[in-house]
């Protein structure tokens, strides 16, 4: 994996948790807005909102470098729609960096011809 490929993935995992955790807050302040006399829907929606537009760029930047499969790059992209989401999203994209580094070190050791 190439350090842009290796980059972007990890821009894609800094956002994801944010992209998620933001989502159920949001949903959090409009019951909130409708019961109670606290109306932080705006901001909140403006902050989620944002979060997950960075979502979506950096999740194309990381098809795009990453050479994702269709069925994976759609599977990535729903991700970020459900409440939490992207912290399963984000686990997997760590895992899939650590593999990436074990293969980087076996085919630099000479261990494996991956």
């Amino acid at each position: 994996m190439d350090v842009k490929t290796a980059a972007a993935l990890h821009r894609l995992r800094l956002i994801s948790l944010p992209e998620a955790i933001s989502f159920p807050i949001l949903l959090v302040c409009s019951v909130l807005k409708r019961t109670t006399e606290f109306d932080a829907v705006f901001p909140m929606g403006l902050i989620h909102g944002l979060l997950f537009t960075f979502y979506v760029i950096f999740w194309a930047d990381a098809w795009n470098r990453a050479k994702w499969s269709k069925k994976k790059a759609a599977g990535y992209f729903l991700l970020a729609i459900p409440p939490f989401g992207g912290l399963f999203a984000e686990r997997k994209l760590k895992r899939e960096a650590e593999d990436a580094v074990i293969a980087s070190r076996a085919r630099r050791e000479g261990t494996v011809n991956a």
